[in-house]
Formats: C-alpha cells, structure tokens, sequence
C-alpha cells in the first residue's frame, strides 16, 4: 500500500517526502478536528451500563 501510494505521487523522491507529511498532517487536522469530537458526542457516554 505504501508503494502504491509512493508511485502514485509525482516529482523526486525529497517532493514524495514531503508530499507525505503534508497529507500526514492533513489527515490528522481532520481526525482530531471532525472525527474524533463527531465519535466522542456521537457515542461516549450514551450508554448508561457504559462504565
């Protein structure tokens, strides 16, 4: 999977690298922005048997 995704982005090898921790970085601004509050109000604490 990674190989695919390290064919799949054009340039040089340093242009690859840095391509990777520019979606790195976006992946985890949107995980920690929109997924996890989303997962956390959506089901934490719903549940009263839930501990």
């Amino acid at each position: 999977m990674y190989g695919l995704l390290w064919r799949a982005l054009p340039g040089p090898g340093w242009a690859k690298f840095i391509q990777v921790l520019v979606l790195l970085g976006l992946l985890f601004y949107v995980l920690f922005t929109w997924v996890y509050p989303w997962i956390s109000d959506t089901f934490v604490g719903t549940d009263p048997n839930f501990g």
